[in-house]
This record gives structure tokens, C-alpha cells and sequence, in this order.
């Protein structure tokens, strides 16, 4: 690699930035919150209140004013933002469509707040559908605390998107976003986005939840429960059978440390199943017995092997236990907790349960702004879980080609829109669903190849490491990325994420050159990418060129043990470039351009000499 004056002095000045921004973390700061609530179940009315006493503690520079509560429920009445966000969206989610818009007053979810003060003082505030805007009887000064205590009552909707009662599959309660829940204030102000059915952000802090509910339900949640040998319902390891009489209640007590969210189910059918990871969680499953329950029951072993697999990979789940739901319209992930359907083949059971797991470590763990940066939390999740899967089931090549199929598409729909893209402002929902979910995935593998897969792996559990219970961005990923590869990344973040330019690079043209062959490629795509250039010999042998990028100032390690040959830097201004083969056309069988299949390039017909005899991700032969 070719270095000149100029260059290294830039190259120096952009580690000095780097140096400055790792030493800007030492001021990074975040919110905590600590709740107690004691929460009052009617069965019969599907109503419920609470008493929410909420300690808030001011780590931010700022002097705050105001505070905002979301208040989730109120989405599902008939006119509101997501009620009117679906009627008019062109790729309506198929689970809300116009359900919202036909509620009856029973059926309609709400939170209504009767009572909050602040310091005991009492408090003005404002409730505009899901948001809850509320003035301060005294500033909260930097480093300064304020405990809000609010008494509420709210109904649970009918099952339409993720929370709500009685579901498609019969569970009766899946309580998520239920409660008054205080918006996150981070280094760009107050994040008080109104719900209409996409991503969340919360403040890290405690939870201490006592539920009151009929002594017939069996209640799964966040958390730990602290009183198992008065509940039972399958927590207590030497349980006896408590005879309560009909309609009595009992009191099922949990509590979550360092968590954003808190989540909780009940049913009367539920079975309840515990198993224990090596060196790892409890888990605990909640389903009903049914005509499918057996797929339930193989279902802790393969969750079993998803823990041992992530923690090894990806690094080490943090949490005590952790509870697979059954309840839900799909799979929804929550601190220690997720929902899920059950009425499945045994492979979509795996499937959904691994994907959700995974999301304790992006979501639950790491809990980037979902509604910033979707594609963080969806498409990390998508990458590992495309692992764990291939991983159970032997599956050879890359795992991920089903997500860079699912990109390809996007890009060549016309509806792509930038990965920067805030969830709930997406055009449609399949510009969002493949943008988070496969591109996403898609930003990941291709780094992959682009630091090299050793490099790779270790800055992904140095990652989770470094940032675990931070809220990341895309740029401390990035950064984290470049202090393990020794390279120079922002312009992949710059390209990938901030825009939907595309990658094409094609083999030009080979011609004989004496005893070289030349070989012009060229860039059709507006994205730019180093090349691995795989040159196949008649013999049988082969040999790689690379060519870094000169933006990247920096190479990456040789990847296998074929020959590898590092070429002069490609310039990104440069359309074209020029390399040699020391052996003539007659000695070479094939000339291929990524032939790892991880490079994002959009059309690989014209990457391989001769002419396209590549293969598309569905695993068909393409030709010219």
C-alpha cells in the first residue's frame, strides 16, 4: 500500500479526531429512573389502576423544565395517529389495517392520569393522545433528583398490534407498553415521539411491580418474581397446591434491575416450564396445551443452544433469567422477555424464538433509539440470529443471503429510503421492514468483509462490551469498528446508511499483455468498495488481489490461505482501475470480483470472467 506525504499527514489528522471523540465518551452521561407500581387487575372489565411512585434522576447537563410520559395505550382508539397513520399508508400492516378505526368503547385501550405530583406538590400537565406533557413545580437541576408519584387507570385493548387481550391464538392478556412510562432525555433533548405502532426508547433504571390479579391466572413478566413460594403457578421449585376460593387475588411481585421496559402476561391455561443454560440464565416458558405444545416442549433445548451460541459470539447475556411468552400478534422482544405466537411448525417456533432472544442483546442490552436507528437493533438481531440459525441446522455458505436478497429487492424497488430514516416516518412499511430488518443485516456482513470476519467478530463482542446499558449510535459503532480494524470506516457509514447509493462493479475487460494479462475494472455503482479480485488458474491454483480503498487508510488481514497479492490503493474518484496478472489469458480459468458473495453489489453478472458464470442468492445460474 502506497503512502505519500500529504496523505499521511491527513491520515494522522483523522486519528487525532478519533483519539478526541474516545475521549469525549468519558462525558457521556444518561438518565435512570427507578419505579414502583402496585397494579389492581380486573378481570371481568379488563380495566385496570395503579399507583406509580417514579424516582427520576437528572445525570444530564441541563436544567429540565418539563418531563414527558408516553401513555401507549391511548393509540387504540378510533382517530388516532396510528389508527389514521394505517387507513392511509399504501402497505397497511395487515394486523392493524382498519381495526383501530371499529373499536367499540369496551374494546378501545387507554391510560388516564387522576393524580401527579412532584415532590409531593401537585402538578399541571397535559395529555395529547399518547403523549403526556407535564410542567414542573420545580426544576430538576443538573445532578438533581425529583420523585413523581401518579395514580392512573387504564383498559386493555383488544389484541390488535402487540399489546391487548385476547389474542388470535386465546391468551388473554399480553401487557406491553401498559403503563405510564417516562420518555428518555438524552445529548439531543427529549425524545416524546408519539406511538403509531413502530419503535421505542427508554431510560435504564429499576422496577419493582406488584401485580394484583385473580388467583386463577398464571402471570409471566420482566424480571424476577420475588414471592414464589406464595404464587406457585410453576415458579416454586417444591410447589404445593394452594387452595384459594374462586375470584380471590393474589399479588405476583417482580422486580428488574438496569432494564428500559417492563413487560407481563396472564393466562388460566398457562403451562409453565423452567430449564436452566449452562453458566447462563433461568429460562422460563409460558404456553398453552394444545395440539402443538410439543413444540413447545423441544423448544427449550434449541434456546438453550442460542444462549451459548450468542454469549460466545457475541457476548455474555447479563441478566438472571429470561421468559419465552406466548402471546402477542408475532414476536415482540422486552427486557428478560419476549411475546411470541405459538401456533407454528416447529422451524417458525425456532425461528421467531431465536430472533427475539437476540434482541435482548441489540434491544435489550445495548437499547440503541430504535426509532433513529431501527436498522441497529432489527438488522444486528437479523445478522446474528441468520448465524445461530445456520449454526443449528449445519447449513453451509454465507447465512445471510436471504437478507441481501431482501435488499437487492429495496434497491431495485424505488421505494428505498435512507438507513437514517426515523421508523415512524418511512413511506411504507416495506421500505421500513427491508431497510431495518435486510439491509440492516446486509450493513454488518458486508463490514464483515470489508475488516475481515476475525476482525470483525472481536469488534462486535468489544462493541457489547464497551457499550452494554449505553445507548450506542451509529457513530460509536463505527468508531468502536475502527479502533479494532485499525482503519478508517466513516465513509461506509456515510454511504451505507446516510444514503441509497448502490454498489455495482463489473470486470471490464481482459486483455493479453505480453506474458501479463491486464484487467481494467470498473465501477458502475456510485458507492465505492475495496475489491477482492479471485483469480482461478488452469492448474487448479489460485490467487487474490486485493485492492484497498485509499479512503480507508488501511488494509485488512489476509482471510484464508490462498496467496493474497495487496494491490495499489483504488482512489474513490477514480471509475476505473487498471491491475496486472503476471501470467497470460491462456493460464486462467476465471476472474471473479467478491467471490465471498458479501459485497452488496446489485448485479454479479458482470463480475466474473468469462462472462456471468456467477449464481444469484436464490441459487440459479444467471447469463448475460
Amino acid at each position: 500500500m502506497k503512502r505519500y506525504p500529504l496523505l499521511a499527514a491527513l491520515a494522522c489528522m483523522c486519528t487525532m479526531l478519533m483519539f478526541h471523540h474516545a475521549s469525549a465518551q468519558v462525558n457521556y452521561w444518561q438518565q435512570k429512573v427507578e419505579y414502583q407500581m402496585n397494579i389492581n387487575m380486573d378481570v371481568n372489565t379488563n380495566q385496570f389502576t395503579g399507583t406509580q411512585k417514579l424516582t427520576y434522576h437528572n445525570n444530564s447537563p441541563d436544567t429540565l423544565t418539563k418531563v414527558y410520559y408516553h401513555l401507549y395505550f391511548n393509540a387504540f382508539q378510533p382517530g388516532s395517529m396510528m389508527d389514521i397513520r394505517s387507513l392511509t399508508i399504501e402497505d397497511a400492516d395487515p394486523r392493524v389495517s382498519d381495526r383501530i378505526h371499529y373499536l367499540k368503547e369496551d374494546e378501545i385501550g387507554y391510560l388516564k392520569i387522576t393524580s401527579l405530583k412532584q415532590d409531593g406538590k401537585a402538578l399541571n400537565s397535559e395529555t395529547e393522545e399518547t403523549i403526556l406533557t407535564v410542567t414542573l413545580a420545580k426544576l430538576i437541576l443538573p445532578g438533581g433528583k425529583a420523585v413523581f408519584e401518579m395514580e392512573f387507570n387504564g383498559q386493555v385493548p383488544l389484541q390488535i398490534r402487540r399489546s391487548g387481550r385476547d389474542n388470535a391464538e386465546g391468551i388473554e392478556y399480553s401487557m406491553a407498553q401498559w403503563f405510564p412510562k417516562m420518555a428518555e432525555y438524552d445529548v439531543d433533548g427529549w425524545h416524546p415521539d408519539p406511538y403509531i405502532g413502530r419503535e421505542f426508547y427508554g431510560v435504564w433504571g429499576d422496577f419493582d411491580v406488584k401485580i394484583a390479579i385473580d388467583s386463577a391466572y398464571t402471570v409471566a413478566a420482566s424480571g424476577i418474581l420475588q414471592n414464589p413460594q406464595e404464587i406457585g403457578h410453576g415458579y416454586a421449585k417444591a410447589e404445593q397446591k394452594v387452595k384459594r376460593p374462586s375470584g380471590s387475588k393474589i399479588i405476583y411481585h417482580f422486580k428488574a434491575e438496569n432494564v428500559h421496559d417492563f413487560v407481563w402476561a396472564a393466562d388460566t391455561d398457562y403451562t409453565h416450564t423452567i430449564t436452566q443454560v449452562p453458566d447462563g440464565p433461568e429460562l422460563h416458558f409460558f404456553y398453552q396445551t394444545d395440539t402443538l405444545a410439543e413444540n413447545w416442549q423441544r423448544l427449550p433445548e434449541f434456546t438453550v443452544q442460542a444462549f451459548q451460541y450468542m454469549n460466545k459470539n457475541f457476548g455474555k447475556y447479563p441478566y438472571a433469567k429470561y421468559s419465552v411468552i406466548q402471546g402477542g400478534d408475532g414476536g415482540m422482544e422486552y427486557p428478560m422477555a419476549t411475546l411470541i405466537t405459538g401456533h407454528r411448525t416447529m422451524s417458525s417456533l425456532i425461528g421467531v424464538t431465536v430472533h427475539e432472544l437476540i434482541h435482548s442483546w441489540y434491544q435489550g442490552v445495548l437499547a440503541t433509539n430504535e426509532s433513529l436507528y431501527p436498522w441497529m437493533d432489527e438488522g444486528f438481531t437479523s445478522y446474528a440470529s441468520n448465524r445461530v440459525m445456520a449454526s443449528f441446522f449445519g447449513e453451509e455458505g454465507n447465512p445471510n443471503t436471504g437478507s441481501y436478497a431482501g435488499y437487492f429487492a429495496l434497491a431495485k424497488s424505488g421505494k428505498e429510503e435512507p438507513l437514517i430514516t426515523h421508523a415512524d416516518h418511512y413511506n411504507t412499511n416495506q421500505a421500513y421492514g427491508l431497510a431495518s430488518y435486510s439491509k440492516g443485516a446486509v450493513f454488518l456482513d458486508q463490514l464483515s468483509y470489508i475488516v475481515g470476519q476475525e476482525t470483525f467478530d472481536k469488534g462486535m463482542r468489544r462493541y457489547f462490551g464497551e457499550w452494554k446499558f449505553k445507548h450506542p449510535d451509529a457513530s460509536t459503532f463505527i468508531r468502536v469498528m475502527e479502533k479494532e480494524s485499525d482503519m478508517i470506516l466513516d465513509w461506509y457509514l456515510e454511504y451505507f446508511v446516510y444514503t441509497t447509493r448502490t454498489i455495482d462493479y463489473a470486470v471490464k475487460s481482459v486483455e493479453e499483455n505480453g506474458n501479463h494479462t491486464d484487467v481494467l475494472l470498473e465501477r458502475i455503482g456510485l458507492m465505492p468498495m475495496p475489491q477482492d479480485v479471485m483469480v482461478t488458474y488452469k492448474d487448479g491454483s489460485r490467487e487474490l488481489f486485493y485492492i484497498p480503498m485509499q479512503i480507508m487508510w488501511g488494509e485488512k488481514k489476509n482471510e484464508t490461505d490462498i496467496k493474497r497479492t495487496v494491490l495499489q490503493d483504488w482512489p474513490w474518484v477514480y471509475p476505473t482501475y487498471m491491475m496486472s496478472i503476471p501470467k497470460s489469458v491462456s493460464q486462467i480459468k476465471s476472474i471473479e470480483i467478491d467471490s465471498s458473495k458479501r459485497m452488496a453489489d446489485t448485479d454479479r453478472t458482470n463480475n466474473v470472467y468469462p462472462e456471468a458464470q456467477g449464481t444469484t442468492f436464490e441459487g440459479k445460474a444467471v447469463k448475460r
